[in-house]
């Protein structure tokens, strides 16, 4: 995807015209069928799914918890959730800062709304090499792996949020929909917590994880 689009942007930008306003809806471009793909994925973060998508994304769904038999620290519980959400709020400060620096680009004219663009796919990618490769963000939160992971469903919000900068139908309904799973997220860490400790759900002790999805850091594929 990352090829086509800097193909795109080389050899046929005016491929890019999809981001002003409502040229959305003005014939048919490439941008149209990597619109549907990251929907899709939004989509799927907001259903209960059993199979085929990751636990670290439906761990807030009731189908994926599995209650430990005893019963449950709150106390535990409830310092897990305010350490996880405080390391959690450095990362969105850090990424804040990021995006600023990157609308102050923008503002200036020094970067144009094709780059903002490429720029959300490059963050797409990163989203990959994070999972499969490498986690940067794993040194702040301390977590075990992705299936444990307090922002596995930060990700679109983070890469669509260059988007934020140039209005448009593409870039407002990408953004928006990140949004509601960003939010949905959120409270649930807050109204079901002990769906999201290995400790209170032993459907994420590494003993019991179906996932094969962060080979990196799996004890059970290593």
């Amino acid at each position: 995807m990352l090829g086509i689009c800097l193909v795109a942007y080389f050899t046929a930008p005016h491929k890019f015209d999809i981001v002003d306003g409502m040229n959305f809806f003005k014939g048919f471009s490439p941008f149209h069928l990597l619109w549907a793909i990251w929907v899709i994925d939004m989509v799927c973060q907001l259903i209960p799914i059993k199979n085929h998508i990751p636990l670290g994304s439906q761990k807030l769904f009731r189908n994926r918890f599995k209650p430990i038999r005893e019963k449950i620290n709150r106390s535990a519980l409830k310092s897990h959730i305010l350490s996880t959400t405080k390391a959690a709020g450095k990362v969105m400060l850090l990424w804040g800062a990021l995006v600023s620096v990157i609308g102050v680009l923008y503002i200036m004219n020094i970067i144009d709304k094709k780059i903002l663009l490429l720029l959300s796919v490059v963050f797409y990618v990163c989203d990959l090499i994070c999972v499969l490769i490498w986690c940067p963000f794993r040194l702040i939160l301390k977590n075990r792996c992705c299936t444990t992971c307090r922002i596995f469903n930060w990700d679109h919000l983070m890469m669509f949020s260059p988007l934020l900068f140039m209005g448009g139908f593409f870039a407002i309904s990408l953004f928006s929909l990140s949004l509601v799973v960003w939010l949905v997220w959120e409270l649930s860490i807050l109204i079901y917590p002990e769906r999201f400790w290995e400790f209170s759900n032993d459907a994420l002790k590494c003993s019991n994880c179906t996932d094969k999805l962060c080979t990196q850091y799996c004890q059970k594929l290593r």
